[in-house]
């Protein structure tokens, strides 16, 4: 989930003690728009489902109960929302993190180690001498199109080793207890770069995670899942996968980045169309680039780019267009194309052209079919309605990222984050199988 409000994180700082955990594999569900694991917190431990988000910092949860957790502007959220929230009190292991700690520094974005502490009640003595114990203040956390308010929160995180039937536990994790939101209505498991993210605080920075997320066709599917693996094994043994480089931000360390250099449109039709400067490297100011984010659903393109490839597009594609719908989902391009019998698997769609992406390092990504158009319902007079899920990015003042590549064209691919190398991979796979 894009979230430039916090991306200028502290020195990370891997937690210690972890280093015995040489893997771990959590299964991946997809919800709706977007893909969940289940944290496994408390003693005794509660289940709380989330989720992952490769372009945030903070792991949060909703605490409290159905009555006392609020969440503003979520009605078109509440018939897929997860029930189950976080208690503390019904955790003997929970309790609040101190204003003292790097987490509480890290979440109230202060380049003062002791601002947190002042707005705690601390008097100077005691923060010089890290005697202060009064809890982290309250924090609001801001993402692209939404707002958590909570408390840092201490408590026991247990995850599954790979390979064996065993879990792990990992006391005093912290995340976000969280008791209002704005457009937010479940938590999330941050794999981002700062301090407070999952694979930071379980000390696998210097390793990497890799995930293959399903079809969307799966929402909603809770007997299907695929495997999220963080450690040794996520990138051990891939010769086969094709790796782009990372690229570093000064401005946002906690981003994934990497290198767009072209689009293909069709297979040997058109020549590919180059990308601006601006979604290969950084500009003075440190914006630009492209991260890979599995919390942004659909992919961002800049303008006037994402414009030329719309034209491109739409001159090499003779179905008749879907205005009505274009207008009712604000998609840009949307198709009527023949479905015989109202059978979704016979519909004719052949001459919707396939869509590459070239990175860095001449890696080709051909996205599988169903990544870039997808029907909006079910067919109807043998007829079924796919649009063209890529959007234009809405860059404030030029600031931040150009271009985002979305959870959805990431469908069946396999992506590994190898952060020893500072790489990202990538393989087309049914995910469903893998």
């Amino acid at each position: 989930m894009l979230s430039l409000t916090h991306s200028r994180a502290t020195g990370l700082d891997p937690a210690k003690g972890h280093s015995e955990i040489l893997d771990i594999t959590e299964p991946l569900r997809e919800l709706r728009d977007g893909y969940i694991i289940s944290l496994n917190l408390g003693t005794p431990p509660q289940l709380i489902q989330v989720y992952m988000d490769t372009g945030s910092d903070l792991t949060w949860v909703p605490c409290g109960s159905d009555l006392t957790f609020e969440c503003i502007n979520c009605n078109d959220y509440r018939n897929s929302r997860l029930a189950a929230n976080f208690s503390p009190s019904r955790s003997y292991s929970s309790m609040r993190d101190f204003c003292f700690s790097r987490f509480c520094v890290n979440i109230h974005s202060s380049d003062n180690s002791y601002d947190s502490c002042t707005v705690s009640g601390c008097s100077l003595s005691s923060v010089v001498r890290s005697t202060c114990y009064r809890p982290c203040p309250s924090f609001a956390y801001t993402y692209g199109d939404g707002v958590v308010a909570g408390t840092l929160t201490r408590d026991t995180l247990r995850v599954h080793a790979s390979g064996q039937n065993a879990t792990r536990e990992i006391p005093r994790f912290c995340f976000g207890c969280v008791g209002s939101t704005y457009r937010e209505p479940m938590g999330i498991a941050s794999f981002g770069k700062g301090p407070l993210s999952l694979p930071s605080q379980l000390g696998f920075l210097q390793k990497g995670f890799s995930h293959c997320f399903l079809s969307f066709r799966f929402a909603n599917n809770p007997n299907i899942s695929s495997a999220l693996v963080v450690g040794d094994l996520a990138v051990s043994s891939k010769e086969y996968m094709q790796f782009t480089p990372m690229l570093k931000s000064n401005v946002y360390p906690s981003y994934y980045y990497i290198s767009l250099e072209a689009i293909t449109v069709g297979d040997n039709v058109s020549p590919a169309l180059e990308v601006p400067l601006s979604l290969r490297e950084f500009d003075s100011s440190g914006d630009g680039g492209m991260i890979i984010d599995s919390g942004t659903t659909y992919t961002h393109l800049p303008e006037p780019f994402y414009s030329q490839l719309l034209s491109l597009l739409q001159s090499s594609i003779s179905y008749p267009r879907a205005s009505e719908v274009e207008a009712r989902s604000g998609f840009d391009l949307c198709y009527k194309i023949p479905c015989p019998m109202n059978d979704i698997s016979l519909a004719d769609d052949e001459r919707l052209p396939s869509i590459t992406f070239h990175f860095l390092n001449n890696v080709s990504l051909k996205l599988p079919q169903g990544n870039a158009f997808y029907a909006m319902s079910a067919p109807t007079n043998s007829t079924v309605t796919k649009c063209f899920l890529f959007q234009g990015m809405d860059i404030e003042s030029g600031r931040g990222p150009a271009g985002v590549f979305g959870s959805f064209q990431q469908q069946n691919v396999e992506v590994v984050y190898d952060l020893e190398k500072e790489r990202i991979g990538f393989q087309v796979t049914d995910c469903a199988l893998s």
